[in-house]
């Protein structure tokens, strides 16, 4: 597994990583304990280095789980994880309905990353995000805190996640940021307008999140796949059935280049994303040993320039339906 270096942060981490929301946390009901840590295991085996996960899966379950996984490769592995929501009891395994509020106040990331600390056995975590900004707290403060906590041998790299442009620069001034992660891929290419020339022209490494579009870009997928209701995408505007049926054109796209690379629709779309930029690193999630072998295998795909071009040409035709949040999470985005 080649690696990459997030920014001019010197973090260096596998090419792709591996997101662990979904092992715990919206897609459906939480999977068997020790499947997810023999499945985090095998990754490790496999030569990734960058686990993603958040207080918020779970509530809380998830980083357990991760913690518990990883415990044996402590200083082997990179894990991040993120703040800045202020979880409640009734929070729905969805993610969306009774969604927490925003929380990034101080105290409140203090006191978090206490829990994260804990709850992924480690002494410093390696990436804190910011969840989402939160427009109550001046960014400064939030990068701020996160700058002593890293003083204080707590935290070594600080991200944020979903955020405009002006959040990163001001944020960037006060505790230099490693990477950003926001969601980046084929179907939501929102990033590459302003927020990736900034990380650029800043030196922020881009970790992409949902890369294979929440499972869509790989094709498993059409208008007559049936979610269930403790699955968050049964929400989303972009998993309607009609939606589904008009962004077929995408997979088809991925399917007609796959198949002159003897690859996959995901293997493509992956591969696409690592072609974009050097310091770009996707994070698919996946909870089956069989698409974690088939995503690692993405870096062994190489798509020429002339490749590319045909991808960008083709893609840049197919206008994507839906929204890829509903418009109460959208409000979150971007800031």
């Amino acid at each position: 597994m080649p690696k990459r270096k997030l920014g001019k942060s010197g973090l260096e981490v596998s090419a792709i990583g591996l997101g662990c929301m979904g092992m715990s946390f919206s897609y459906g009901p939480p999977k068997d304990k020790q499947e997810m840590i023999s499945l985090l295991r095998a990754a490790v085996d496999r030569g990734i280095t960058f686990f993603d996960t958040a207080e918020v899966y779970g509530p809380y379950t998830n980083e357990e789980l991760v913690g518990e996984a990883l415990a044996p490769y402590r200083g082997q592995v990179v894990i991040a994880t993120k703040f800045g929501f202020d979880l409640n009891p009734n929070l729905d395994p969805r993610g969306m309905k009774g969604a927490p509020g925003l929380n990034s106040r101080p105290e409140h990331i203090r006191q978090a990353v206490a829990g994260s600390l804990k709850r992924l056995r480690v002494e410093t975590i390696d990436l804190l995000y910011q969840h989402r900004v939160d427009p109550n707290v001046p960014i400064e403060d939030v990068a701020g805190t996160v700058k002593e906590l890293i003083q204080e041998g707590k935290v070594k790299h600080f991200g944020l996640s979903e955020a405009g442009v002006q959040t990163i620069r001001r944020a960037h001034v006060v505790q230099p940021l490693t990477a950003l992660q926001s969601e980046y891929s084929l179907w939501t290419r929102a990033p590459e307008k302003e927020v990736l020339p900034t990380c650029e022209e800043l030196g922020i490494g881009f970790v992409a999140y949902s890369p294979l579009g929440k499972g869509f870009l790989t094709g498993a997928m059409n208008e007559n796949t049936k979610l269930d209701s403790t699955d968050f995408r049964s929400t989303l505007p972009r998993f309607t059935p009609e939606a589904m049926k008009a962004n077929q054109a995408l997979i088809d796209l991925l399917a007609r280049i796959a198949q002159r690379k003897k690859a996959t629709p995901a293997q493509i779309a992956l591969a696409w994303l690592l072609a974009q930029k050097p310091w770009i690193v996707p994070i698919p999630g996946t909870t089956k040993l069989n698409r974690l072998e088939e995503n690692i295998g993405a870096v062994e795909v190489e798509l020429t320039p002339d490749d590319l071009r045909e991808i960008d040409s083709a893609a840049s035709r197919i206008r994507v339906q839906g929204a890829r949040y509903p418009e109460k999470l959208e409000q979150m985005t971007g800031r």
